[in-house]
């Protein structure tokens, strides 16, 4: 592969069209879309200070590498590429890739990043802003500190393993997403979302798990969690207490206490609920047993 070392490249389309090369220490200053059409390029301690850098790229690496602020809309349209140790500015980065993998990455203007991607592996990545990972695919996360609203939205096929997600209106409109050993905060978690499984997770949210179909829950803690499960069909088996309960569509809510629970007949069948629970303080319209 051809090297290119300590270089300092202006203009637009610096790199165009580059293929087999290992890039070092190498700026990518004013000039749009540098290596737009690029493929088979490795890149080491290098920096993307203007917009565009990767679209329309393949089998692509960077390691050490560093996208400014102003590198916004950085990686579109790309296949195969993999990022490490790496520091995002820039936001509405990742669109339509495939075959997306980040390694400790921190990505402290994330709005709108992360949208319409599928097979994404992330270890270690720290993101901050609204509306990370719309509508994509096939993705497995480790470790990952997110905060900002709307996130997931539409997302699908998703596993995610020790997050922190500080993350109002968090995976609605999503679809078989798995969620383990995490702690979420946000309102409206998971509203009109099919197949969320939420295992061995603490929760703490308004009008929490609402409208979804096939609920299950599995050795959660729900802190100041209150109006949950409405229209919701759940399976869930809380550690400790509910604070308050919500019209449930059906299935089954083990607790160890119930704050307050209230079935309205003319919304919901009672029929279709099992609630279980060990105390009670104050129910309405319902009943713990």
């Amino acid at each position: 592969m051809k090297e290119i070392r300590h270089e300092y490249l202006t203009g637009e389309r610096a790199l165009f069209q580059g293929e087999n090369l290992k890039i070092y220490d190498t700026i990518f200053a004013d000039g749009e879309s540098p290596l737009k059409e690029s493929h088979d390029i490795e890149l080491y301690s290098s920096m993307f200070k203007w917009k565009y850098p990767l679209w329309y790229s393949k089998n692509i690496l960077a390691e050490d590498c560093t996208w400014f602020e102003m590198a916004r809309a950085g990686v579109w349209y790309t296949d195969n590429i993999t990022v490490k140790n790496a520091v995002i500015e820039a936001p509405k980065n990742f669109r339509r890739c495939h075959n997306l993998v980040l390694q400790n990455v921190d990505i402290p203007n994330a709005a709108e990043t992360l949208w319409n991607c599928e097979g994404v592996t992330m270890e270690q990545v720290t993101a901050k802003g609204d509306y990370f990972a719309m509508n994509s695919r096939n993705m497995e996360l480790h470790d990952f500190t997110l905060v900002g609203n709307y996130s997931f939205d539409g997302a699908e096929n998703v596993e995610i393993h020790h997050a922190k997600l500080l993350s109002k209106d968090a995976f609605w409109n999503s679809e078989n997403v798995t969620v383990y050993d995490s702690f979420i905060s946000g309102e409206y978690l998971g509203w009109n979302a099919k197949n969320l499984t939420l295992i061995n997770c603490t929760i703490e949210s308004l009008q929490g798990m609402c409208y979804i179909e096939n609920l299950v829950m599995k050795n959660c803690r729900l802190i100041n969690t209150t109006l949950a499960f409405e229209y919701s069909t759940v399976d869930a088996q809380i550690q400790g207490k509910i604070d308050s309960v919500l019209n449930p569509s059906g299935g089954t809510i083990r607790a160890d206490e119930i704050g307050e629970l209230v079935i309205e007949k003319d919304k919901v069948d009672p029929e279709k609920t099992r609630i279980i629970c060990q105390a009670e303080e104050k129910l309405e319209k319902g009943a713990c047993a």
